[in-house]
């Protein structure tokens, strides 16, 4: 029913034979994997983290622009929003560029975001500055440092990806009390101005970000075609040196050739015209030496978009997988059922006057708190060999959906706390996600896939809400609200049933058929 990861192999070469026969990447599982998760994990803290803890820069945008409440939130909503959709974009970039140099790229953009946004004079212009500019920065960074971890991991991915994503939630609170701290000292412009310049350390997580090193087959390959090439340039270089050593010319010939020596040397150029020739040769080669690096340029950049479109729209697009297209649609309705509560969760504390309880240890704070847990949890089932991903996966998502089709019943604090508690938990199936999408489509295939996956999680961030707040305005209670999303979170479920499990392992299969022919 499901194909394990352990079935999946890390192939590096071209030729289908020589897939089955090569071993792993030496430097899979290795001790720079755990620097890519360290990276991650700042990254994770700085874009997720500070994206959650928006809330506090939400009342000062209030208090100085006097906007409404609705207008003023687009600013965050758009910052969240434009991080995950842009990731189908950020795919071509990593196409093109490698993870490398597209998180550092990044890390640049979302600190200009956040430096320009202390200048911000109306709240439109924060829609630029911060929504847009900062949010493309971060979903430059947020994507490479996603499929970094699952580059470098093969039989721990699941463990990985749940340490590195746990950044969002010890993030959520150091940003919290970073932003507050900075407000409260300097204001909330020289406070943006100093996180823009802390936001800087993404392109030093970016510069961690090293390609994977070619496996021992490639360097093999690579210094065999080294080899012949030194093995031709040798017979040249080899018999000039025997002639001047072991040759010796006639008399004859060195009296035949004395005139034309002398008239060689009587026509020698003087040190000027030698001078002059240097300088247009160096300007030559200063010429074609930027010419190489144009068209080396153009090339990469025609192959990157290539890859990048025939993954979309080609022959083997990503869309000819029924199961993968299935995973689009659960993403589609997934995300909005986790944001719901840290959004409408304080106002539902006040309408059932449990406010002072809450303050003391808040409802959202919990659901922070254990979904760091949930995820490393999660994390560690899943990697057990007896265990498939996919159910563990799956039990996840369906035990959310029932928390919060339970939570609305809900109207105590044990209560809610208990349910929130199992919201947090459930939720750490987040970290599994690159894991089953790397299942569906293949290493080679993850920065792409997971680009569509984000940016269907994008647009659930960014309509769910005010979905929720409009059927508020409507029912006058939020119950409806998590019924509703429940119920579209079910019908994501759904999409995914429907689909046979089975439809995992045909791409397996289809080479093991075209091996047998060969």
């Amino acid at each position: 029913m499901y194909t394990s990861h352990e079935d999946i192999g890390y192939d590096f070469e071209d030729g289908p034979r020589e897939k089955k026969t090569h071993q792993p990447n030496p430097n899979v599982d290795g001790g720079w994997a755990w620097m890519i998760v360290l990276s991650s994990f700042v990254v994770h803290i700085l874009i997720m983290g500070s994206q959650m803890a928006l809330g506090v820069l939400n009342i000062e945008w209030l208090e100085e622009f006097h906007q409404s409440r609705g207008l003023t939130a687009w600013v965050s909503s758009l910052s969240m929003g434009i991080t995950l959709i842009v990731g189908p974009f950020i795919g071509l970039f990593i196409n093109t560029c490698g993870c490398r140099k597209t998180a550092i790229i990044g890390g640049m953009l979302n600190a200009l975001g956040w430096v320009l946004s202390a200048y911000a004079t109306n709240v439109h212009y924060l829609f630029i500055t911060f929504g847009v500019a900062a949010g493309f920065g971060s979903g430059m960074v947020y994507l490479p440092a996603v499929v970094m971890v699952g580059q470098y991991f093969q039989k721990r991915r699941a463990l990985a990806q749940g340490l590195s994503t746990t950044g969002t939630g010890f993030g959520t609170f150091l940003m919290t009390v970073l932003l507050k701290y900075l407000c409260s000292e300097y204001g909330w412009r020289s406070a943006m101005f100093i996180q823009g310049a802390v936001s800087l350390n993404l392109c030093v997580c970016g510069a961690l970000m090293r390609p994977l090193a070619p496996s021992e087959t490639q360097s093999k390959k690579i210094l065999k075609s080294k080899g012949g090439e030194r093995d031709l340039k040798l017979p040249l270089s080899h018999s000039t040196e025997s002639i001047k050593s072991n040759g010796h010319l006639n008399k004859a010939e060195e009296r035949e050739d004395g005139p034309v020596k002398e008239e060689m040397l009587s026509n020698t150029p003087s040190p000027e015209s030698k001078g002059k020739d240097k300088v247009r040769l160096g300007k030559n080669m200063y010429v074609l030496r930027v010419l190489k690096l144009v068209s080396r340029f153009t090339i990469r950049i025609r192959k990157g978009f290539w890859d990048w479109y025939s993954s979309y729209f080609g022959a083997a697009s990503l869309f000819t997988n029924r199961m993968f297209v299935a995973f689009i649609f659960w993403a589609l309705f997934a995300y909005s059922s986790f944001v719901i509560p840290f959004i409408h969760l304080p106002e539902i504390v006040k309408l059932y006057n449990l406010s002072e309880q809450n303050d003391v240890f808040p409802l959202t704070s919990i659901i922070a708190i254990v979904h760091i847990f949930g995820k490393v949890i999660l994390g560690i089932v899943a990697d057990l060999p007896c265990i498939s991903v996919w159910n563990v996966f799956l039990l996840a998502n369906l035990s959310l959906v029932i928390s919060i089709l339970i939570l609305p019943l809900m109207d105590t604090y044990a209560s809610l706390a208990a349910m929130c508690a199992l919201i947090g938990f459930s939720s750490g199936y987040f970290s599994l996600m690159p894991v089953v999408t790397e299942d569906l489509v293949g290493i080679e295939n993850l920065a792409n896939a997971y680009g569509i996956i984000i940016c269907a999680n994008g647009i659930s961030a960014l309509l769910g809400p005010p979905f929720a707040g409009w059927i508020y305005d409507i029912t006058q209670k939020y119950d409806f609200s998590f019924y509703i999303c429940g119920l579209l979170y079910m019908v994501g479920m759904l999409f995914l049933l429907i689909q046979p499990c089975i439809r995992l392992k045909e791409q397996p299969r289809k080479k093991y058929i075209e091996g047998t022919h060969v």
